[in-house]
């Protein structure tokens, strides 16, 4: 009887997804005493053919349950219904699959063993219960939004240099990147040549923005679209916080009509939408490390000077991407372009379609994500026992990195009344290179605690281009910043500063920091972790007290590269 309404569920969870060969994938499979597969993960690659064939599904029966059966038989499993207590035992299927890097969520009924669902799961919070099948709904939000989530849960690792910060369990913050445009969250507008001189061409137009986003993951954390038409001034058509889904953006680029006018103005379009449209207050996520994308079509040549607008959209780590088409100037569109390779030309506007594919892959590999970390340790007098475990906890973060010339970076800069840097982001290119000097690293000392300083110091010196620093091609800037006491000068003006530039800060304090402090320094409050006492990492804010995975002994770090 419950089925359909587990049916409902999942087709509700696969609604979310983002179905194709290369992004989300889905199988489904039944079980009682045996499991029967549905389909596999590389059945279908369509939603269309997803929601049809569970549509489809007939209840298996049969019986006994044997979960542990099934679970042994899969290995590859994200979330579940289960309806009944198992017959067979599921500790060491369910550990076997963990072992493997699935994770596991399980929602249980009332009939269902409550110790048996947290055995199974990934940790006893992702085991989700409701009365029935039919309050499925009442969990989805919850199950979707852990899903949704980029959590990682590391486990402390054992001390090693006794009486050190080793003993207090920090712990590695696990860096979640993503590899191809596909799997990263981006904020593209899409700037239209409204002129007079491209009537005939708007249409072409059009039904471009519409195919690029279809191939899109829309939504309000995921991909975010804005779109700008303009002649003698730019006009919005729609922010990036305008529409949540694919379909109503969809519907807006369907209704565009060609706007007219002239002349062509397209500095003054540029620097109209760095102002006004890659903002927080519409829609923009660049303060967050979100990429953010600008695709120009552009029928002729400006009337206006672009360099100075084009070079300030590099600056805040924009990339843009231009096509021009009839009179568009090639020469002008490289200078507005990323560099000149981003820089595309068809005949007319009604060649678009052959340039959609090789845009879409200069936006891959535009968007090929690299991690530039520096960590600001304190190095003050206060610190002096503590610091092998810091050398051990930049050691342990260094590891989870791909370091190589064109991927992650990193620098390291100690601090107490003025900063050192140790090495900057582009003096090492190898991880070897780079492990070697943080095992070799001595404690600075001296007094007193300047944090305020050593921020304004990394803003002005560390996360520069001479420095190493690719903060303007869009390139994720990270900063750890450990510290054992309150700082001496103000720590507002500086961090403010660093997160204007969009670098994402991490703060980490001992029950010697000042917790507001920490929350000023870090992106937001949440992202200021607390080691308070020897076996108990936390987090500084409430908000996030008795959230799933904060306990003794271990505790999540989220990056949200949303």
């Amino acid at each position: 009887n419950d089925f359909p309404a587990m049916q409902s569920f999942v087709q509700r969870m696969v609604e979310t997804l983002n179905v194709n060969d290369n992004r989300d994938r889905v199988s489904v499979v039944q079980y009682s005493r045996d499991p029967t597969v549905q389909f596999y993960l590389n059945t279908y690659t369509t939603k269309g053919d997803i929601m049809a064939k569970i549509r489809g599904l007939r209840h298996k029966g049969g019986r006994p349950l044997n979960t542990g059966a099934a679970l042994q038989y899969l290995r590859i499993m994200s979330s579940r219904p289960l309806g009944g207590r198992s017959f067979d035992s599921v500790d060491a299927p369910a550990s076997a699959l963990k072992q493997m890097g699935v994770l596991i969520f399980a929602i249980g009924t009332r009939n269902t063993d409550t110790r048996e669902m947290q055995k199974i799961s990934h940790e006893p919070s992702y085991a989700l219960s409701v009365s029935d099948f039919n309050d499925l709904p009442n969990v989805q939000q919850q199950l979707q939004s852990s899903v949704e989530a980029v959590i990682v849960e590391a486990v402390p690792e054992s001390p090693t240099v006794p009486g050190t910060l080793s003993n207090c369990g920090i712990c590695f913050i696990s860096l979640t990147v993503f590899s191809t445009v596909d799997s990263a969250n981006k904020d593209i507008v899409f700037l239209l040549d409204g002129s007079d001189g491209t009537r005939n061409g708007f249409p072409a137009m059009r039904d471009f923005v519409e195919k690029m986003v279809e191939k899109l993951n829309v939504g309000e954390n995921n991909d975010r679209v804005s779109v700008v038409q303009y002649s003698r001034d730019a006009d919005v058509s729609f922010y990036l916080n305008t529409h949540d889904t694919r379909d109503d953006v969809l519907d807006a680029v369907r209704g565009l009509r060609h706007r007219g006018g002239r002349p062509l103005n397209t500095g003054a379009a540029l620097e109209y939408i760095r102002d006004n449209v890659f903002t927080n207050s519409s829609g923009s996520r660049r303060l967050q490390g979100v990429p953010q994308m600008l695709i120009l079509l552009n029928g002729g040549r400006s009337n206006d000077n672009v360099d100075t607008p084009a070079a300030a959209l590099r600056d805040q780590g924009i990339i843009v991407l231009g096509i021009g088409a009839g009179r568009s100037d090639k020469a002008e569109m490289q200078k507005i372009a990323y560099n000149s390779s981003y820089a595309l030309s068809v005949s007319d506007f009604a060649d678009l379609p052959n340039a959609q594919e090789q845009l879409s892959s200069v936006m891959g590999t535009t968007m090929v994500q690299k991690l530039y970390v520096v960590f600001l340790l304190d190095g003050s007098d206060g610190t002096r026992n503590d610091f092998p475990a810091m050398q051990s906890f930049v050691q342990r973060m260094v590891e989870t990195l791909n370091v190589n010339d064109n991927r992650d970076r990193v620098s390291v800069v100690q601090y107490s009344r003025d900063p050192t840097v140790q090495f900057y982001l582009n003096t090492y290119t190898t991880k070897e290179d780079i492990m070697a000097k943080i095992r070799g690293l001595r404690h600075k000392g001296g007094r007193p605690l300047n944090t305020g300083a050593a921020l304004q110091y990394l803003r002005d010196n560390v996360f520069t281009a001479s420095a190493g620093s690719r903060r303007q091609e869009g390139v994720p800037q990270l900063l750890i910043l450990l510290s054992g006491g309150r700082s001496f000068d103000s720590v507002d003006a500086p961090a403010s500063a660093l997160k204007q530039m969009g670098v994402l800060i991490f703060a980490i304090g001992t029950r010697n920091t000042d917790t507001r402090e920490m929350q000023k320094i870090s992106h937001e409050p949440s992202y200021a972790l607390s080691v308070q006492r020897a076996e108990t990492p936390r987090r500084q804010t409430s908000k996030h007290r008795g959230s799933p995975g904060v306990r003794q002994g271990q505790c999540l770090y989220r990056l949200i590269w949303e």
